[in-house]
């Protein structure tokens, strides 16, 4: 790994973490199928990152997840619940999600990833992106109704903040969408800020730092490659195809512009964790190279310097 000749003193109220997409996708089992922990973790944190999320590839057992991650001295910034709100009442959701939150919790996370995956159409990322299935304005009151009370749970049983994943193919993609919705819910929900998933929508993250500095809670840095992205939509590919073309990067390697997420990080009360994420086919695009590239990068145009 090549190192700075005098390196960046960054802020420390901000960590760095690396999904572990960029090793081993939680969807597509081919891409990066016989993966290790030990392989992501070790080049993570040969990488320069201080955390992971959570990974299918990972230990599921607290006590072992900690001792695992501990080797390599990375710590748990956050991890994915597939969450069915649009569908399961708010009782029903925190049983789904109590072994989840109980790990996370055990584990020192402070943020858990909300993604919700009800109201898709069936087999939302196989069919093209312009296909999905939208949510009715008159169901925004009662969803958002269950996303405050169960975020109020989740913070009160676990000490987690809920951190709302908008996301292409889901309910909350585009800006109107994730604005109405936020708008309806109580301060208990957080926003996830992912500044890939915003440009692939068509819109710029930044309005979102506009409309909800103090909701951000959590911000992935996926980056874009637009001729991949035209590709994908005039050819009505799907979201899963688009992942195997190379859609999403790491950041620095794409289209989109991170000085106003920079601005952001630099003037705001942020703390916690930004977390690159490239859900990128490892045989195409070496994790370690990478994501190597990803941390110079976040750490020199994108986070506050101390």
């Amino acid at each position: 790994m090549v190192q700075d000749a005098h390196p960046i003193k960054t802020s420390p109220r901000i960590n760095v973490a690396v999904s572990p997409l960029s090793w081993v996708n939680e969807v597509l089992h081919d891409l990066g199928a016989g993966t290790t922990a030990a392989q992501c973790l070790s080049e993570a944190a040969s990488a320069g990152f201080q955390g992971v999320e959570m990974s299918r590839i990972f230990p599921r057992d607290a006590v072992q997840l900690q001792a695992t991650l501990g080797e390599y001295s990375l710590q748990l910034a956050s991890g994915w619940h597939d969450g069915f709100l649009t569908e399961r009442d708010v009782e029903q959701e925190l049983e789904a999600v109590a072994a989840h939150a109980t790990l996370l919790r055990h584990c020192g996370a402070s943020v858990m990833v909300y993604g919700e995956c009800g109201w898709m159409a069936d087999n939302a990322l196989d069919i093209p992106l312009s296909q999905r299935r939208l949510l009715p304005a008159e169901k925004i009151p009662v969803y958002a109704a269950r996303l405050t009370a169960f975020a109020r749970q989740l913070h009160e049983r676990y000490g987690l903040k809920l951190a709302y994943h908008h996301h292409l193919m889901m309910v909350a993609e585009q800006l109107d969408e994730i604005k109405k919705l936020l708008s309806a819910c109580g301060e208990e929900v957080g926003l996830l800020l992912d500044t890939g998933h915003a440009t692939a929508a068509g819109f710029d993250y930044a309005e979102l730092i506009k409309a909800f500095p103090a909701r951000i809670c959590h911000v992935h840095l996926k980056d874009v490659r637009p001729a991949v992205l035209e590709q994908v939509k005039d050819q009505g590919l799907t979201f899963n195809q688009g992942v195997r073309a190379g859609m999403f990067t790491v950041p620095g390697d794409g289209s989109t512009d991170y000085r106003a997420l920079a601005h952001f990080l630099a003037t705001s009360n942020y703390q916690g964790w930004v977390v690159v994420e490239a859900e990128q086919d490892p045989a195409q695009a070496n994790p370690l190279a990478f994501v190597t590239r990803a941390h110079q990068f976040v750490t020199q145009h994108i986070l506050p310097q101390a």
